[in-house]
C-alpha cells in the first residue's frame, strides 16, 4: 500500500507554531521558498503571541485547534 504524502502547508504551520512556543527566532525558518514560507510564519506568530500570552507546551497546543 501506497503513503499519501502529508499536506506540507499544514506540517510547515505546526513546526512554525513549535518554534514560536519554544521563543525561537523568526530566522530560524528553514523554508526558502516564499509560498511555503508564508505557512511557517503565521504558524510562528501564533506560537509567539501563545508564548507571549503565558501559554507553553500542552495547554498551547490544545488552545490552538489547527494542531490536533
Amino acid at each position: 500500500m501506497r503513503k499519501q504524502k502529508r499536506d506540507r502547508s499544514s506540517t510547515l504551520y505546526k513546526r512554525g507554531f513549535t518554534a514560536g512556543i519554544e521563543g525561537k527566532s523568526q530566522s530560524d525558518c528553514p523554508v526558502a521558498s516564499t509560498d511555503l514560507r508564508s505557512y511557517w510564519m503565521n504558524g510562528w506568530r501564533e506560537g509567539r503571541d501563545a508564548h507571549w500570552s503565558g501559554m507553553s507546551g500542552v495547554s498551547a497546543i490544545q488552545a490552538n485547534p489547527a494542531l490536533h
